[in-house]
This record gives C-alpha cells, structure tokens and sequence, in this order.
C-alpha cells in the first residue's frame, strides 16, 4: 500500500492529520506539500489535509479520527 498526505505548509489541519495517523498507526507514508505546484493546487485547493492510497486510487478527505483511517485501511 502506497500512501500519500497531501498537505500544506503552515497547516493547523494537516498537522492534526499528522497526529490522527500517529494514532492511526498508519505504516509509513509519504508527504506532498501543494504550495508550489499549480496542478496540485488546483486539484486539491481547500481540500486538504487528504490522505490517498496510490495502489487502489481512492482517497480520504479531512475530517478523520483514527477509527476512520483505520476502517478506510482496512476496507478497498
């Protein structure tokens, strides 16, 4: 499983999803700042913190609790 946050810098939220996948116990994953990329911008914009799961192509929106990443891992 290939996992990605996509996130901002400077963000009370995205430091909350860092936190909530702590507790998630989430296994390794990586981190894509969207502030200097256009396409990344425009795509996610407002929308961020999201977490996207590269191998089966869904993703999870903020708001989520540990109990929902931990149902999102585990169904797909």
């Amino acid at each position: 499983m290939r996992l990605v946050l996509f996130q901002r810098d400077d963000c009370h939220l995205c430091d909350l999803a860092l936190d909530v996948l702590a507790q998630a116990r989430v296994p390794d994953f990586s981190s894509v700042f969207i502030d200097h990329d256009n396409t990344l911008e425009a795509f996610y914009g407002e929308r961020v913190p999201v977490l996207r799961d590269d191998d089966r192509r869904r993703e999870l929106d903020w708001p989520f609790d540990a109990q929902r990443v931990i149902a999102w891992l585990a169904s797909g």
